[in-house]
């Protein structure tokens, strides 16, 4: 066969069909490089569900200033490691894990009782499964046996629990604290988090620490 050579026609009406169906092939792989292309590129840009900008959730609020509203309100920044086996009591037989949370404590002068809330879930405007749990007050169930406040945690869908049940326990723990050495955090899946009995009182009537309703950025959507 002879090669085809579009040099041999005086014009383009003399161009036989043979070349656009050789051009096909060509315009084709180059819609494909530029729709990779545009792939690529829409794909490296993050996709947000939501516009989030108004007010900081929990994952995004700034520490410092949580702090100093914190210290504003009258409670005071309380790191904590957690732990595990802290039932055993021998501290040295306490295993210590990785990470830490930052708790605002809040101390009542009257009683010297004590409420403790993640700075995270104190500060942040938007709603949260912990500060929902404490507006609404559930009653508690008492159809668990073992320690009420932690049993009241998981009827409301949070956990304080380390390793789940065991005799071996585990809490948030800050070693120069003689009264809430480990702290029972009930921590919610949102990980907005208050701690346990505080949690657990409040539903009984009895504030321990401080009203946490004013206090709390996110307001109190049962409020009348």
């Amino acid at each position: 066969m002879v090669p085809f050579r579009p040099s041999t026609f005086a014009n383009e009406d003399e161009i036989p069909f043979k070349e656009t169906q050789m051009k096909r092939p060509f315009l084709a792989l180059l819609i494909c490089i530029v729709l990779g292309v545009v792939i690529l590129l829409s794909g490296a840009r993050p996709v947000r569900a939501g516009n989030n900008t108004e007010s900081p959730t929990l994952f995004d609020v700034d520490q410092d200033a949580a702090a100093d509203y914190c210290a504003k309100k009258g409670g005071e920044v309380d790191i904590r490691s957690p732990y595990y086996n802290t039932n055993d009591n021998n501290p040295r037989n306490w295993v210590r894990l990785s990470g830490t949370h930052a708790f605002c404590k809040f101390t009542s002068l009257k009683d010297g009782s004590r409420i403790h809330v993640l700075l995270s879930t104190l500060y942040t405007k938007q709603p949260s499964l912990a500060a929902l749990a404490y507006y609404a007050e559930v009653p508690y169930g008492g159809t668990c046996s073992g320690n009420p406040g932690s049993c009241y945690c998981s009827q409301l869908g949070g956990t304080d629990l380390f390793g789940g049940i065991n005799p071996n326990g585990g809490g948030w723990v800050q070693m120069s604290d003689p009264v809430d050495t480990v702290l029972e955090a009930c921590i919610f899946p949102d990980m907005s988090t208050i701690d346990s009995w505080g949690l657990t009182y409040h539903q009984a009537k009895i504030i321990r620490g401080k009203n946490l309703r004013g206090v709390l950025r996110y307001p109190d959507p049962y409020a009348k």
